[in-house]
């Protein structure tokens, strides 16, 4: 499996290790305000990243490691920037926190237009 492959799948682990323990936490507080927050954290940490990580070790006559990291580096910075600021967001609806998702967000769609990037590589190599 190439690294990249690896960093995909601990960055998904902890995002999902994160993730169910804060669908715990509101399970048992009965308070699910963070709820949309908690969402994007497993779909954007673990089930996107995990994707990644899985096309990755998938298709290694194609692995570009420079896109396959930058892959990697502006998925991570969206999770890192996005659910914390979402998270802040949400009980206060606070505009302050908007230019922190917003940044999140731009790094989550750079980086599903890299791994674009990636895909059409795979999808145009020459199959003997």
């Amino acid at each position: 499996m190439p690294r990249v492959s690896a960093a995909f799948f601990a960055a998904a682990s902890v995002c999902l290790l994160l993730g169910m323990s804060w669908g715990i936490q509101m399970g048992a507080t009965e308070n699910f305000t963070m709820m949309p927050a908690h969402a994007h954290l497993n779909l954007l940490g673990w089930v996107t990243m995990a994707l990644y990580g899985t096309f990755y070790a998938l298709t290694p006559n194609t692995l570009s490691p420079r896109l396959a990291w930058i892959n990697f580096a502006l998925s991570l910075l969206g999770v890192v920037l996005m659910i914390p600021f979402l998270a802040l967001f949400l009980p206060s609806h606070d505009t302050a926190y908007l230019p922190g998702m917003l940044a999140g967000e731009v790094a989550t769609v750079s980086s599903l237009l890299v791994f674009g990037v990636s895909v059409g590589r795979e999808l145009l190599r020459a199959r003997t």
